[in-house]
């Protein structure tokens, strides 16, 4: 798969009769192992390949087996060292496998782990059409899971002296988003586990950090599905950069956070959204077709 043309790890290389993309490996996780949990498609497929492009030995973990084989696939046919443990990062058993397989291919060492995984479905129209059987799935997706992958590696990171972690979480835990109420909630406890365990092990060598996407334009929420037949114009007022947020967006800060570039970054959720959260307020549009920021409509 050809990469992004704005990702700076990659470069035209002559090969045979031809050209072919080929990774720069730049140094930056040079003999580095990483975990990625939801690692094959979208923000999670670009951070796999960004970090394996940037040197890391990537433990990819999906619940999709084909997504997982064919981003394994191109990682290695660029280069670069990959293998996948497929399963529900929500089961205690494939966190086990997940831990056991990057011990093994860091032979001893887990330098980097992105719990990636997160999902803002099943959804209701208001708190009150949800389930507790919802609240429940949507903590398991969102939290639960968080917390048990990382205890799951962190005595590795610590015996080490040294690790990144790096959280997927959301800006909707910033701020009001009406009708994903537990969804928001859950991802609030990501960034406040992020902070305090930042705190908790800065001591130890490993430092603790998440982003909070916005709008992203990926395979599984495509700009299609956000726009539902509205003219494009629109992305302009919902979000200052005038696009939406494109895996390698994400992948590039996920990057930066992991490198020993941001060795003096800990405990911090960066926004990776184009500008929206540090717009005004989101409020119902008068029309019923979705959120929007009014104040840049006007």
């Amino acid at each position: 798969m050809p990469p992004s043309s704005n990702s700076r790890s990659w470069r035209r290389a002559v090969a045979g009769t031809g050209t072919v993309e080929a990774p720069v490996v730049d140094g930056r996780l040079a003999g580095r192992t990483a975990i990625v949990t939801g690692g094959a498609l979208g923000i999670g497929g670009g951070i796999s390949r960004r970090l394996a492009a940037a040197g890391a030995a990537v433990l990819l973990n999906d619940v999709d087996a084909d997504a997982a084989r064919a981003t394994a696939r191109d990682i290695r046919a660029a280069g670069s060292e990959c293998r996948t443990v497929v399963g529900d990062i929500r089961e205690p058993e494939t966190i086990e496998h997940v831990a056991a397989a990057a011990l093994e291919l860091g032979s001893g060492r887990i330098d980097v782990l992105v719990n990636d995984v997160g999902d803002f479905r099943p959804t209701a129209p208001t708190f009150l059409d949800s389930t507790e059987e919802q609240w429940r799935t949507l903590y398991e997706l969102n939290l639960l899971h968080v917390l048990r992958m990382t205890r799951a590696v962190l005595p590795v990171m610590v015996a080490q002296g040294s690790g990144a972690i790096v959280n997927n979480a959301t800006v909707e835990a910033f701020r009001g988003i009406p009708g994903h109420v537990a969804y928001s909630a859950f991802n609030a406890g990501v960034v406040a586990f992020t902070r305090s365990l930042a705190v908790e092990v800065a001591g130890r060598g490993v430092r603790v950090n998440a982003i909070a996407p916005d709008l992203a334009d990926t395979v599984q929420t495509t700009a299609e599905h956000k726009l539902r037949g509205r003219d494009p114009a629109l992305i302009r007022t919902w979000i200052p950069v005038a696009r939406f947020g494109r895996p390698d967006d994400y992948a590039a800060v996920v990057e930066f956070l992991a490198s020993d570039d941001a060795r003096f970054v800990t405990g911090h959720t960066l926004p990776v959204d184009g500008g929206t959260l540090a717009a005004s307020g989101w409020f119902a549009r008068a029309d019923g077709q979705g959120w929007t920021n009014l104040p840049n409509e006007a």
